[in-house]
């Protein structure tokens, strides 16, 4: 069994291509819609907290719409200067730290021994080690909202599932995946479930029994998944090799260093579900943290400042290709919102609904955000766009706001791991050299399972009357 780490971060070739031409379809068939579909608008107005929100009263218009194929062509460039492009650039800059770190810890030698500590720790107990992981990635992503701010985690558990004996796969799974799940659940995540109920005049995290009784069955389907494929994949250890590890001085004050300072910076992220102020900056924390901690550790391992400092440039070189990926994903939602398209979507959804049954409405509400989460990745800023419209929907059939919150986040959360318009699936993907096909057929199982497991929560809150 090979019990190396990969080395760097460098993005294969195969997965590199396979991506951009699931990508290069897309943007086609962006730019399709807007041929076909007429431009339309909501009436927006500004709430009690600033926020731009749609206004029901208001109503919607038909306006112009369309793009010019010039712009589509340059959308992958354009959307860099478009409204909230911050964000944006804020994800590329922090995939090109990450790049950088990782490629310094691979050559300093610190990220295989760190590994080969771990294996020597936990080898006899591997399985017990994975649903942990999982339980810690799920409650990222359930309390504090976490995911982008996971990323540079999802190389380390894809490098220590292969020298555990699985494969790529399951580390995304058990990192990524896992803190998709929990994201999804919603139990306190304050950019899904606290803006969505801030906006339908509910108390902060009100209702959480039901948003938690869906955390648990949702991890218990997760590791059961992930446990099941690990067991069909997994190579025995090799127990003498990892009996015979030898502690190295040098290298455990390097290794202690990384996890202290990197590990402020998730206790600053974690601290961001009590401080609201730092919730805004939770990326940029993350971002420096592990800068510093890379730094640091390496030199103290005893690499050499010039030799860290071309290490460094040479990983940030390798990443390049992600960012075209990342552009190009972030660019259909810039066409679709340029050429006016996107409200008159959601206008023909919220009408097709209302000739809808009860029990069927909440789970329309579901596939609603479902859909837009495809064009719009960001939870808060889909909440700003729904909320004012499913909310008051939901409740003309009688269906509770704190029940059409939980549709919300659900049609937020699991969709981030599987659409390939999600920049950090594409980001952990190309880290993990693992192909959007091939992650597709490996998860499209779970994600039905849970889209099952899921809708029958609904339905349940339906009928106790959440």
């Amino acid at each position: 069994m090979n019990t190396s780490p990969r080395k760097g971060l460098n993005i294969s070739a195969k997965s590199f291509l396979a991506a951009i031409v699931v990508i290069f379809v897309l943007m086609v068939v962006s730019y399709a819609l807007t041929l076909v579909i007429p431009g339309g608008e909501w009436a927006r107005t500004v709430d009690a907290n600033g926020n731009l929100v749609i206004d029901t009263a208001g109503g919607y218009t038909q306006i112009p719409g369309g793009l010019p194929f010039w712009k589509w062509l340059l959308s992958p460039v354009l959307v860099l200067g478009a409204s909230g492009s911050g964000t944006l650039i804020a994800v590329i800059v922090f995939l090109l730290i990450i790049g950088g770190i990782f490629n310094a810890l691979d050559k300093s030698g610190l990220m295989k021994y760190m590994l080969d500590r771990i294996t020597h720790r936990f080898c006899a107990v591997r399985y017990r080690l994975m649903a942990v992981i999982i339980l810690f990635f799920m409650a990222m992503g359930a309390m504090i909202g976490s995911f982008e701010e996971c990323v540079p985690l999802v190389p380390i558990v894809v490098a220590l599932s292969v020298s555990l004996g699985w494969d790529a796969l399951t580390g995304v799974g058990m990192s990524l995946l896992a803190v998709g799940c929990g994201f999804a659940s919603g139990v306190c995540n304050p950019f899904t479930v606290g803006v969505a109920q801030q906006l339908a005049g509910l108390g902060m995290f009100s209702g959480v029994w039901l948003r938690a009784v869906s955390f648990v069955l949702i991890y218990a389907l997760l590791v059961l998944f992930v446990h099941r494929y690990a067991k069909r994949i997994e190579t025995p250890l090799d127990t003498a090799q990892a009996a015979s590890f030898a502690p190295s001085t040098e290298m455990d004050k390097g290794l202690r260093l990384f996890v202290s300072i990197l590990g402020v910076g998730i206790a600053a992220v974690l601290l961001s579900g009590l401080i609201p102020a730092l919730q805004d900056y939770t990326m940029i924390i993350v971002a420096v943290m592990f800068f510093v901690s890379g730094i640091v550790s390496t030199l103290a391992c005893g690499m050499r400042a010039k030799d860290l400092a071309k290490t460094a440039l040479d990983g940030v070189v390798s990443i390049l290709p992600a960012v075209i990926m990342i552009l190009m994903a972030s660019s259909i939602k810039y066409t679709l919102e340029e050429a006016r398209v996107l409200d008159t979507i959601l206008h023909g959804a919220v009408n097709l609904a209302q000739s809808l049954p009860k029990w069927a409405v909440i789970l329309f509400i579901y596939l609603i955000v479902l859909v837009m989460n495809f064009f719009i990745p960001s939870g808060s800023a889909k909440a700003f766009m729904l909320i004012p419209l499913i909310v008051p929907l939901a409740q003309i059939f009688g269906i509770s706001a704190q029940l059409c919150i939980v549709a919300f986040a659900f049609g937020d959360g699991f969709s981030n791991v599987l659409y390939p318009t999600n920049p950090a699936l594409l980001i952990s993907l190309g880290l993990a050299d693992v192909s959007y096909s091939r992650w597709f057929r490996w998860s499209w199982k779970f994600q039905a399972l849970n889209l099952i497991l899921t809708s029958l929560l609904l339905l349940f809150g339906l009928a106790v009357g959440y």
